[in-house]
Formats: C-alpha cells, structure tokens, sequence
C-alpha cells in the first residue's frame, strides 16, 4: 500500500511537466482582434507562419474583428489557459479600459508574452493642403479653434489618442471625426473630407510617397529612415510626445508558465531571422521581442499615459 502511495504520487508531479513537454501537439490558434489587411494582421500572419515551423506545428490565424478590438480580445480571455489559444494584439487594448465598460480585466485575464514592435503614426494632410508643416497647423487651429478636423479608425485607436495628446501638448481644439476602421479614415482624408489624420506609417507611406498626401510629422521620438526629412513631433514643439502602435502577443489567464517562457522564446527566435525582420521594417516597425515582464510594464505605461488623456479630454465611459 506504501509502494503504491509513493507511486501514485510520483506519477501526479511529473504528470504536469510531462503534457506541458508535449505541448504543443495540435494546431494553435492566434486571434487578432482586427480585420484582414491592416498592419496588425500582417505581421501577425508573419509570425504565425514562421512560429509554426519553429514549433513544427500548424498555427492558424483567426480574425475576429469588432468593437476596436473588444470582441476578439474577450474570447482569447475566456479561453482555456494551455497554449493553444493566443491573442495578437495592438494599442487599442491599452486605451478600451478607458473607454468602453469591458467584459474582461486585460490585466488579469490576459497572460503578456511579448512587446513583439512597435510603429509609429505620421501626422498626414491632403495633397492640396494649404498646411505645410506643423507650425501651420497650430496657427490654423488657434486662429480658429474647432474648425480644423483629424480623423480616425474609430474611438479606441491610437489615431485619436495622438489627436487629442496633440491637442493637449499644443492648447488646441481640432474636432476629432471617427470611421468605423482606418481605411475609410484615410481615404477621407486623400479627398479632402478632413482636415488631416494621425496614421500608421505603413498604412500611408505608398500615398505619401506618390503625393497624394502629404506628411507633416511622425509621432516617434526619432526621426524613421522610410521618411527622413519629416520632423518629429518633438522637435516641432511638444517636448516629450511619443506616440506608438504596439504589437504584442498575449495568452489567456492561467496558462503555465514553462508553455509562456517557450512561446516568448520562440517568438524572439523568429524576430531575429532576417526575412521576417525585413518585412518589419518594410512597414516602419521596429521590433522589440521582449520578456512577459517588460511587455507587463510597457503596458502599464502605456494605461497610465492613455488614462491621462482621455480624461484631460473628458471623454466619458460608455
């Protein structure tokens, strides 16, 4: 009776380390909380592809758009924590908690593996523009607050967050005018239907590169190699604005930490292989690939500076 006690015991603790050394031995499974074609879901399909032959296992990448992100972002919090349900996500998730009542806690139901990049925006203005540079647009905007308008993707993106830290930084009342998402955001913005619009760089550099916008800064405290004779924000007048699109993976609550540790592991080994860093910098974004616990504290920044804004704006919870 002792003999089989100890055995059963024994068989109990390596049980865990030995389905966990298994893993993963079916497909995975990475959402993205967007839709297909933006930057978010192209890297997104960079990294699943390479992961899977690094892991020699199928990953597949599940679109679940909706809600600036909320919807997908819930169902990967609900998920079974065991590594085959992952979450590949963007700044929008650092803002929503300040926004919109959510049906998840992103900082307890949500397991950080990497800051994977992060891109900057480009403040963009219609080719036929009378503003040339920042300076024209904070004279135009003083002279006459609320008539100059910037657009955006929606209430939960980055690109409102830069307007109205731009609006904060410089004393300014520009009116913010949402799309539902950033490619009809854009194409306003091309016809003139708005004033001006804070943008991934990757989404707008072919059109400012054939002029049919032209960029005015770039929301990065340095100046990008893709663009180099557009000013920095920082440089044009507010000292200290720094305004990125992270791009992080995350799993769900409760996943062990030995599948957490391999997967960021794993995915840091892909960053580093010179194709997919090529296709990252194709896009303006500068990989970062780091540990769960410095990804935990960018996005405690992050909160805390989106936090800040948002309420200086008085934008209410809805």
């Amino acid at each position: 009776m002792k003999k089989l006690l100890i055995s059963t015991l024994f068989a109990a603790a390596i049980l865990p380390s030995l389905a966990s050394a298994a893993y993963p031995d079916r497909a995975i499974s990475i959402v993205v909380p967007y839709a297909p074609g933006g930057t978010a879901d192209a890297l997104a399909r960079v990294i699943a592809l390479n992961l899977g032959k690094k892991l020699n296992q199928s990953i597949v990448v599940e679109n679940k758009s909706g809600a600036s992100g909320m919807i997908g972002e819930a169902y990967v919090a609900r998920a079974k924590g065991d590594g085959y349900t992952l979450l590949y996500d963007a700044t929008p998730l650092s803002i929503n908690p300040f926004l919109h009542k959510l049906r998840f806690n992103p900082k307890t139901d949500l397991a950080p593996l990497t800051l994977v990049s992060v891109t900057p925006n480009i403040l963009v203005v219609p080719k036929s523009s009378k503003l040339n540079n920042l300076a024209d647009v904070v004279k135009a905007a003083k002279a006459e607050p609320g008539r100059l308008t910037f657009t955006s993707g929606g209430t939960g993106t980055v690109q409102y967050m830069a307007g109205e830290l731009f609006n904060q930084g410089f004393g300014l009342k520009m009116l913010h005018v949402p799309f539902k998402s950033g490619g009809p955001a854009i194409m306003a913005t091309v016809a003139g239907q708005v004033n001006m619009m804070f943008t991934n760089i990757a989404s707008t550099l072919a059109l400012v590169k054939n002029g049919q916008l032209k960029a005015l800064a770039i929301t990065s405290p340095k100046r990008n190699p893709l663009l180099p004779d557009v000013p920095t924000i920082a440089e044009s007048g507010i000292d200290g604005y720094k305004v990125y699109e992270w791009n992080g993976m995350f799993a769900p609550k409760g996943t062990p930490k030995e599948i957490v540790d391999l997967l960021q592991k794993s995915i840091k080994d892909v960053l580093k292989q010179p194709d997919v860093k090529a296709k990252f910098d194709s896009l303006g974004a500068d990989i970062v690939a780091s540990t769960p616990e410095g990804f935990k504290q960018y996005l405690s920044s992050e909160s805390e500076k989106w936090g800040k804004v948002v309420k200086n704006a008085g934008i209410v919870k809805q």
